[in-house]
């Protein structure tokens, strides 16, 4: 692999930045940012000699090899916003050993991966006996993936494949994901307004409150440390910090006194009594991501993350019957039911093959709370690009990847590619 020319072409993706839905229209059904990123990334394709097809900035595609069949690869172009408290360049630096930037990880690294493995493949001439597609989705962050729905509605369904937003050796599982919307009047709060958060996927990295006071408005602040939703003991919350706050400073709010009864610092949903767990994926995650005004209401959202066998009814009954005594009305905004595949399955057993033979690292198969696109088509999983143990930095400030593991990701999907593409499947 060029390596200088992939990370050249990695820095200048990145250096878009692609939030999705800030501005979307008719012509950018996703936003500006996310189609300038699909313009640039199929420019590159064509330069590396790639096939493609754009379906009006809707979904898009490069493709390499014949056949019938087709083996997918689901990527997403769209990042969350950068927020703050970055001491690196979010539209890409170099440093050491480290590529910083926002969508280092997730998920722009990995899919310059799998294209400059698609790339070396074509190049070598190495025989396919399906069709290899790497498509473009510009909505993951967002929650909809009407990107993925438009695909799976008007275009060919890949048989098998993968999606490189995720952790090595190999994700056979994915937990369920619930945003719940807790509303209740402004004027029930005790506070004149309050915010804080960028995204009910993130752990908030700042708060805002102002409460009445005899001289006038009084503004509280907090801060804490972004981390992603699906692991928010990795980080700490800034609205958790701003109830602290105001309970140490005795205003009287019945949202921070509900907030410090049932959610406080907790992050498995046991105040809430949703702490459920089960054997294949371990406990359930909770993350405050999201608080505003909203006109004369308040809503705090809520990103839960279930185990694979625990019904969305059961996590919904808890909370209700917790925000009831509150006045506090509870919405199901979002609703992605787990996935669970065979861990010894071929697609699985072929990809954890060749991760094990490209790192030595014999580790298992594991399942994530993480949403990927995995669950976006069937038979597709998550691989990559993180190896065990490495810090996660996705969605946070100073979001990087070391330089040697984005190399050996570029190796392991190459070698997956061709094995996928060649795998025989039996019954």
């Amino acid at each position: 692999m060029d390596r200088e020319a992939f990370l050249e072409a990695l820095t200048g993706l990145m250096a878009i930045e692609s939030v999705a839905m800030t501005d979307a229209d008719e012509a950018h059904p996703y936003g500006t940012g996310p189609a300038k990123a699909l313009d640039y990334v199929l420019a590159l394709c064509e330069r590396l000699g790639l096939r493609t097809e754009n379906r009006g900035g809707r979904v898009a595609w490069a493709e390499i090899g014949r056949g019938e069949e087709i083996v997918g690869i689901l990527g997403h172009l769209d990042v969350v916003p950068v927020g703050d408290g970055w001491t690196h360049d979010p539209a890409g630096e170099l440093c050491g050993d480290r590529l910083y930037g926002r969508g280092a990880v997730d998920d722009k690294g990995p899919v310059l991966a799998a294209l400059f493995a698609m790339r070396e493949l074509q190049d070598a001439r190495v025989p396919l006996k399906r069709r290899v597609r790497l498509i473009f989705g510009q909505s993951e962050e967002t929650g909809g993936w009407d990107d993925m729905e438009y695909y799976k509605a008007h275009e060919q369904l890949p048989v098998f494949g993968f999606t490189p937003d995720a952790d090595f050796p190999a994700i056979y599982g994915e937990k369920g994901i619930l945003n719940y919307e807790l509303s209740m009047p402004l004027a029930a709060t005790g506070l004149l307004s309050v915010s804080g958060g960028d995204a009910s996927n993130m752990v908030p990295a700042w708060a805002r409150a102002e409460t009445a006071a005899e001289d006038g408005p009084r503004t509280f602040l907090a801060s804490g440390e972004a981390a992603h939703a699906s692991t928010p003991e990795k980080g700490s919350n800034a609205i958790s910090a701003l109830m602290e706050q105001l309970a140490a400073a005795g205003v009287e709010s019945p949202l921070a006194d509900f907030y410090n009864r049932h959610i406080g610092r907790e992050v498995h949903g046991v105040g809430l009594g949703c702490g459920f767990e089960d054997a294949q994926s371990g406990k359930l995650t909770l993350n405050a991501g999201l608080l505003r005004t909203l006109g004369d209401r308040v809503v705090l959202t809520l990103d839960v993350r279930s185990p694979v066998t625990v019904a969305q009814e059961q996590v919904s009954r808890a909370v209700e019957a917790a925000c009831a005594p509150y006045g506090i009305e509870v919405a199901c905004t979002e609703s992605m039911a787990p996935i669970y595949m065979d861990r010894d399955g071929q697609v699985i057993r072929a990809m954890l093959d060749v991760y094990r033979r490209v790192t030595g690292d014999a580790s298992e198969p594991t399942v994530i709370g993480g949403g990927t696109y995995a669950r976006a088509m069937p038979g597709i999983v998550a691989f990559g690009p993180m190896q065990p143990g490495r810090v996660c930095t996705e969605h946070q400030a100073d979001e990087y990847i070391l330089l040697e593991d984005l190399f050996q990701a570029e190796e392991i999907y190459r070698e997956a590619i061709e094995r996928l593409a060649n795998l025989e499947v039996t019954k």
